[in-house]
């Protein structure tokens, strides 16, 4: 009897100014996948960032080799859904990691994702930081109220049985990732909120991992009163639509 093939995890970082947090989320990202012999890609979907975050990119090439690091620039800001679905082209690997290169989301939950992920077959693990022992830390009272807010409204709404809807840390079946980001109109802060609200509506499995976030540590990170009127447009939009 053959034996199944092994897994391979397709890591896709969407970058912007990230030239000083590069170096170690690739180390740490390494670090983990290397302690736990699993196999993995990181593929770079740069914006076209003029602080040399491509630059950095290059010298990471060299010292892990391009089998395990993927640059594959844009012209310019276009958007996170369209990097994800940008950086899907190149993916090699049968499952997808979608996370941010600001340390908000720390490499070390990656192996409890996966853990997870395999103890039922699950065709999409979330990070959450609104159930167990997950939570926020390095935002102000208001910013935790606002998000808290809009998975509120969103679960009242949408009924989607996630606590972290705007969340931004998942694991993803490749081919499950390929149909739903197809299906998904958003292209702002609304935008993980549709892709699981429209992976439930198709029948999708989702499990959960609490997860702690932290705000970024260089470079600025805004969430202003567009942001929230786009949001909450959105959820009701996607009521009508799913």
């Amino acid at each position: 009897m053959a034996r199944p093939a092994q897994s391979k995890y397709s890591i896709i970082l969407p970058t912007y100014n990230e030239r000083k947090n590069l170096p170690v989320i690739v180390w740490l990202i390494e670090k983990s996948f290397t302690e736990h012999k699993l196999d993995w890609e990181v593929i770079i979907v740069d914006d076209g960032s003029p602080d040399g975050t491509q630059d950095v990119a290059k010298q990471l090439i060299t010292v892990y080799g391009a089998d395990r690091i993927i640059l594959k620039p844009r012209a310019g800001k276009l958007g996170l859904g369209t990097a994800y679905v940008h950086g899907l082209k190149f993916a090699t690997g049968n499952f997808i990691i979608i996370m941010d290169a600001d340390f908000s989301h720390h490499p070390k939950f990656i192996a409890e994702f996966i853990a997870v992920q395999k103890t039922k077959n699950y065709d999409i693990v979330t990070g959450t930081r609104y159930a167990g022992n997950g939570g926020v830390y390095g935002w102000d009272f208001k910013r935790k109220l606002v998000s808290r807010g809009a998975n509120l409204l969103a679960s009242v709404v949408l009924r989607p049985y996630v606590s972290d809807l705007t969340g931004s840390f998942r694991l993803y079946k490749k081919h499950v990732l390929e149909k739903v980001i197809l299906q998904t109109e958003s292209k702002g802060y609304t935008f993980q909120m549709e892709m699981m609200v429209r992976a439930r509506a198709l029948g999708y499995s989702v499990a959960e991992v609490p997860i702690s976030f932290v705000d970024r540590i260089y470079g600025d990170s805004k969430l202003g009163g567009d942001e929230i009127v786009e949001y909450a447009k959105g959820v009701f939009n996607l009521w009508l639509k799913v």
